[in-house]
């Protein structure tokens, strides 16, 4: 039998231990609600918070790989317009050599011709120093193990672009820095100089495009791996809002409830001075 006291009213405890227990439960569903999150804090589920971490610092360090493989693209890609711009020069130069080859021409004539040659030859200098960027020149020979981007977030790869020496006087550009063509001998070994300078140009900048085509697939391939570590840490994190929602209404209902109930438990001691009466 119960015992009934004024002192000990038990139903009124198992009442207020009910309604803490759906406040409780309440500020839950309405923290998930308001940050859209069921995994907010260590104390929600410290695994899989944690795993979450980790995967939010795996992202963060791919935002890094993409800064390093954008930088490098575009690095190739003013390498390769300068490469471009002296491949045109080259075919200007043939057309000067090859000219200057006629021996028939006057010397006024063949003086005209070695000035242009020589102010053609001089521009190729020039597009090759100023095919900088950030810094960077694949085609002046000052990066002599070629442009390193970043290939993952731990830093252990590398996608690498040779560089493409193109200065006066290197293996691809033949041409010296004091070519001319001031004479039938000097044209001809010129236009040897610049033919086998089209042939390596062409092919350097064959490797150039390769290289850039590389670095925009692997970018695009970075992109789509965050897109889905962002989805897996949304599955493991995100919260369910239309559940949520319906555990909202239910909880609330509850909450009434539990308050009602708390009422009528606290008036029961009242009906003990009946017994006195």
């Amino acid at each position: 039998m119960a015992l009934n006291s004024v002192n000990t009213n038990v139903g009124a405890l198992i009442a207020l231990q009910n309604l803490q227990t759906t406040n409780a439960e309440l500020q839950t569903v309405q923290s998930r609600i308001n940050t859209g999150k069921k995994i907010n804090s260590a104390k929600d589920n410290g695994a899989i918070w944690a795993i979450a971490q980790g995967q939010r610092a795996e992202m963060g360090a791919l935002n890094a790989v993409k800064d390093s493989l954008a930088r490098g693209q575009s690095t190739v890609d003013v390498a390769m317009a300068a490469g471009e711009t002296v491949s045109d020069l080259l075919l200007q130069l043939k057309e000067k050599a090859l000219a200057a080859k006629d021996g028939g021409l006057t010397s006024s004539a063949r003086s005209a011709l070695n000035e242009d040659f020589k102010s053609i030859r001089d521009q190729i200098a020039k597009a090759v120093s100023n095919a900088e960027f950030n810094g960077a020149n694949l085609l002046d020979g000052s990066l002599t193990n070629g442009f390193k981007a970043l290939a993952n977030a731990s830093g252990s790869s590398t996608l690498d672009v040779a560089s493409q020496d193109m200065s006066l006087s290197g293996s691809i550009v033949t041409l010296t820095a004091a070519q001319e063509i001031d004479s039938v001998t000097n044209a001809a070994t010129a236009l040897s100089a610049v033919n086998a300078s089209i042939a390596n140009v062409s092919t350097a900048l064959a490797k150039l495009g390769t290289g850039s085509k590389s670095l925009s697939t692997h970018m695009t391939f970075v992109g789509k791996l965050q897109d889905s570590l962002e989805a897996g840490i949304g599955n493991l994190v995100d919260a369910d809002l239309a559940k949520e929602s319906a555990r909202l209404q239910a909880l609330q209902t509850k909450q009434q409830l539990g308050v009602q109930a708390l009422s009528i438990a606290n008036s029961s001691t009242s009906i003990l001075l009946g017994l006195f009466r």
